[in-house]
């Protein structure tokens, strides 16, 4: 498996530099606190993608919020989507709160639909969600993100959160998988 990952990441395409991928947080941000500042907002971070891409745009927010998470996959550490498990919900009451959701990416974007409508079934009186980027499809989608970093094109990626197999979340940068 780990020769398999090292050739992955070798011969991936780099498509947005850490500097080009900090830079779109900063953005984020900046908006995020703009329009959430006086809501007291729950950020909740969509595990495992958006672990890195919580943790690095929280220290931005310039406003007291609270944290939590949730895991709603369809990967379960494979290349292609299945059915919604659950895997976490928060801990923290969602009913009459103002939600943030914070994922790496949104793709077809039923992960993310499923965990909106789950924060209005539990009472939250408005639910947000940023993700670092937002993939270019060619089709509706059954939602769509509130703050967005970057778009992207209709590639497999990995790093800052994205995976391949369960590895390379953590290489700085976004690339594509060869085709």
């Amino acid at each position: 498996m780990l020769n398999e990952i090292k050739t992955i990441q070798e011969t991936a395409d780099l498509l947005f530099s850490e500097q080009e991928v900090e830079a779109a947080l900063d953005k984020i941000a900046g908006q995020i606190n703009h329009q959430l500042a006086e809501l007291n907002p729950l950020l909740l971070c969509v595990i495992n993608g958006g672990i890195v891409i919580a943790g690095k745009l929280v220290t931005r927010l310039t406003f007291p919020l609270t944290i939590d998470s949730i895991n709603a996959s369809r990967y379960q550490n494979q290349t292609t989507g299945g059915n919604i498990e659950w895997i976490l919900k928060p801990s923290t009451p969602l009913k009459d709160r103002t939600i943030l959701i914070v994922d790496d990416i949104l793709d077809e974007g039923i992960t993310l639909a499923t965990i909106h409508d789950y924060c209005l079934e539990q009472g939250a009186t408005a639910v947000y969600s940023a993700v670092l980027l937002d993939k270019i499809l060619g089709h509706n989608k059954p939602i769509s993100a509130d703050f967005i970093g970057l778009e992207v094109e209709n590639r497999y990626l990995f790093g800052y959160g994205m995976d391949y197999k369960g590895y390379l979340r953590n290489v700085p940068g976004i690339y594509a998988c060869k085709e």
